[in-house]
């Protein structure tokens, strides 16, 4: 028999409510969503507190989806946000992120907040606006500069009514990443290790 797939999803409908897109979560919750180790840790009845035997499957790849005559967009459920670099598909740049996210879980803490400066991070990094709706708050619209210019705080309802701020030309760090800092430990390591065995090479010579 095959084996029942569910995903945790972001859905693109037209004003018919016709399926034009979707999203597959790529970066699932752990123990939310699914389980590590998942086949041994169920056998000794632990679950994922989704409940959901076997847990979500994770989508295969970050893609930009379109929504009538907005520029593409780059879905992020919940905690996708939170990872640099990780926040837009190859090929095609977006012109803007979205972020649907369940923050309820949080109640009043710092976790709402928190969750929110990542999503202002992300946009600056990527110098792309992000827009921002939870459930219980706080959802918000985001410029490139992580500027917040709309908002609605926890536990209210109610429409923020703003305009798409403009994306910026690809920052430093959407066109390279990690790789300048990657390369720059490298370096540095390989200079180290020269100082040292030079260093060790002239207290040699001079005890000989």
């Amino acid at each position: 028999t095959t084996k029942e797939r569910f995903y945790n999803d972001i859905l693109v409908l037209d004003g018919e409510a016709r399926l034009k897109a979707v999203y597959d979560k790529v970066h699932l919750v752990p123990f939310g969503e699914y389980l590590p180790l998942q086949k041994w840790l169920e056998r000794l009845g632990f679950e994922q507190l989704t409940r959901l035997r076997g847990g979500f499957t994770p989508g295969q790849r970050r893609t930009s989806l379109e929504a009538g005559s907005a520029p593409p967009f780059s879905p992020l459920i919940c905690y996708e946000i939170i990872f640099p670099g990780a926040v837009t598909g190859p090929g095609q740049r977006p012109g803007w992120i979205v972020n649907v996210t369940n923050d309820g879980w949080f109640g009043k803490t710092a976790g709402p907040y928190q969750h929110l400066h990542f999503a202002r991070v992300r946009a600056v990094e990527e110098g792309l606006p992000v827009i921002r709706s939870a459930n219980t708050g706080i959802s918000a619209v985001i410029d490139p500069f992580g500027r917040i210019t709309g908002q609605l705080g926890l536990d209210l309802a109610g429409v923020i009514d703003s305009g798409l701020p403009e994306a910026l030309s690809p920052t430093f760090y959407a066109s390279y990443g990690d790789t300048p800092l990657l390369l720059l430990i490298v370096g540095l390591g390989l200079f180290l290790i020269f100082r040292y065995h030079r260093h060790q090479l002239l207290v040699h010579t001079l005890k000989s």
